[in-house]
C-alpha cells in the first residue's frame, strides 16, 4: 500500500475524531472491496484502536461464508472481529429494513464494546452517485448535502477516496474481496446511475463532488441553525396548544423550514417536503386553510405571513 494513501486516511480520521483523542473505532466490514480497503487502511494507521464487525442479514446464503472470510482476514492480523445477525428475519422493504437492522446492530455492538465511533466504507464514487441521484429527484440543500462525513457516532473517512484506489489497496494487500450481486442489479437506482456514469464522457470528478457535498452540508447546518434561532423568536405557543408563526419578511426557504418545524412539534414524525409544503404555503398566502399531515394551518386576517398551526380535529 502506498504510504500517501495511509497518510490521507489518518488525516481524515483525525479530523473526524478530533473531539475524542485516541478514539476507539469500530469498522463495519462486509467483505467487499470498499470495506476491506477500510480494514487495511485502519489496520496500518491505528492497529491498536480498532475492532471489526460483519452484519449477516440472513438474506443471501453466501453471506455466512462472506462473514467467515472477513473473520479469517481479521484473525490473521490479530483484529478483534464479531459477526452480527438480526434477531428477526428482514421483511417489508428489504433495502430499508436491512439498513435499519444493520445500524441498530452496529449501535448495540459499539456500546457493548465501548467504541467511540463506527466507520463505514462509503467513498467518493458513492458520494458522486448520491448527489446525482438526489439532483434527479429534485432535492434541496439538505438532500444534496448527500453522504455526510460524520453523522453522530457514524464516520465515513473514505469519502475522499475513489473506488479505484480502494480496489488497488485490496490488490496490494493480497486480498480478493467478495462480490455482492446486488451491485450489478439494474433494478436499483444506484446501479443504473453507476452504469450511466461509467458510460458518460463528462468532466465530473469524485474530489469535486465531495467538495460540493461538504459545502452543501455546511450550508444545510447553517440553515438549521438560523431556523432554530428564528423559531425561538417567531414561534408562539398558546395555552390551547396552537402555534402562531410569524414568517414576515423571511426568505422562502426559511418559511418552509419554520413551517415544517412547527408541524413536527404538533405531529411527531411528520416531515412534509417538496410539493406538499410548497402547496401549503401557497394556500396560506392566499388566506386558505390547509391540512398538513395531522395538522391544520391557517393565515391571520391581518397578514398572509402570520400562520396558526394546530392539530386537526379527530375524524368522526
Amino acid at each position: 500500500m502506498e504510504p500517501q494513501l495511509s497518510s490521507r486516511f489518518l488525516r481524515a480520521l483525525e479530523r473526524l475524531t478530533k473531539a475524542t483523542p485516541d478514539a476507539r473505532i469500530g469498522l463495519a466490514v462486509s467483505g467487499g472491496p470498499d470495506s476491506m480497503a477500510l480494514l487495511m487502511l485502519a489496520h496500518q494507521a491505528i492497529p491498536e484502536r480498532i475492532a471489526a464487525t460483519t452484519v449477516d442479514h440472513g438474506l443471501r446464503p453466501e453471506a455466512t461464508d462472506e462473514a467467515a472470510f472477513v473473520a479469517q482476514i481479521c484473525a490473521e492480523r490479530s483484529i478483534v472481529h464479531s459477526i452480527l445477525r438480526p434477531a428477526a428475519p428482514i421483511s417489508g422493504n428489504i433495502q430499508s429494513s436491512a439498513r435499519d437492522a444493520r445500524y441498530t446492530l452496529l449501535e448495540e455492538w459499539r456500546t457493548e464494546n465501548h467504541l467511540d465511533y463506527i466507520a463505514t466504507a462509503h467513498h467518493g464514487d458513492d458520494q458522486l452517485e448520491t448527489i446525482l441521484m438526489r439532483l434527479a429527484r429534485g432535492s434541496g440543500v439538505d438532500g444534496l448535502a448527500s453522504i455526510r462525513e460524520r453523522n453522530g457516532w457514524i464516520i465515513r473517512p473514505l469519502l475522499g477516496f475513489t473506488k479505484a484506489e480502494l480496489v488497488q489497496i485490496c490488490a496490494d494487500s493480497g486480498i480478493t474481496p467478495v462480490a455482492d450481486p446486488s451491485n450489478s442489479d439494474t433494478d436499483f437506482d444506484r446501479v443504473r446511475m453507476r452504469k450511466w456514469l461509467a458510460d458518460a464522457d463528462m468532466p465530473v470528478t469524485t474530489e469535486r463532488a465531495h467538495r460540493s457535498a461538504i459545502a452543501l452540508s455546511e450550508a444545510s447546518d447553517a440553515l438549521k441553525w438560523i431556523t432554530a434561532k428564528l423559531a425561538s423568536e417567531r414561534l408562539d405557543h398558546a395555552a390551547d396548544g396552537k402555534l402562531t408563526l410569524d414568517t414576515s419578511d423571511l426568505p422562502a426557504e426559511l418559511k418552509r423550514r419554520l413551517l415544517i418545524q412547527a408541524v413536527g412539534m404538533l405531529d411527531e414524525g411528520a416531515a412534509p417536503r417538496g410539493d406538499s409544503i410548497e402547496h401549503a404555503i401557497a394556500q396560506l398566502q392566499a388566506y386558505t386553510a390547509v391540512s398538513i399531515g395531522n395538522c391544520v394551518a391557517s393565515s391571520a386576517r391581518k397578514s398572509p405571513d402570520i400562520w396558526t398551526i394546530e392539530r386537526a380535529p379527530p375524524r368522526r
